[in-house]
């Protein structure tokens, strides 16, 4: 497996990996958050990984964010691969509320982050192993 950027070490929980990518959530309970790192060495862009793997992240970013939609009732996702801290690509999943307290802001230096008890992310990694039926491999 490809090293995992030290700020992401830091900042999340490895759930799991797809096929290509690992599954993370961002330890911040404000909201669901979860990122996809694509195992790959050296890549900081979508457009750097070969077209099979290109591909491969659509169709998990796709399966995710749906398994946020639907199972979340997120009125809305905030999908990006922004980099500008952490090189590494990743994308991130953010199942955002009108309700929530960035709403509409962008989630990022708009509150405090608020760590997972150990019961809410055991709450939340429960939901996401029922929610993603076996297409994922779960570690935790």
């Amino acid at each position: 497996m490809a090293e995992l950027h030290p700020q992401l070490a830091q900042d999340c929980l490895q759930l799991g990996r797809f096929p290509l990518c690992r599954l993370l959530l961002m330890d911040d309970a404000n909201y669901p958050w979860l990122i996809l790192v694509p195992d790959r060495e050296g890549v900081t862009e979508i457009y750097h990984l070969e077209t099979v793997d290109q591909r491969l992240l659509m169709e998990e970013s796709c399966l995710l964010a749906q398994c946020l939609a639907v199972n979340w009732q997120a009125h809305k996702l905030n999908i990006a691969a922004l980099g500008n801290v952490v090189p590494q690509l990743h994308i991130h999943h953010i199942a955002r509320f009108r309700h929530d307290p960035a709403w509409p802001a962008p989630v990022w230096g708009k509150v405090p982050p608020k760590p997972y008890t150990e019961a809410s992310r055991t709450e939340t990694v429960d939901r996401l192993k029922q929610a993603l039926d076996g297409r994922c491999e779960f570690f935790v």
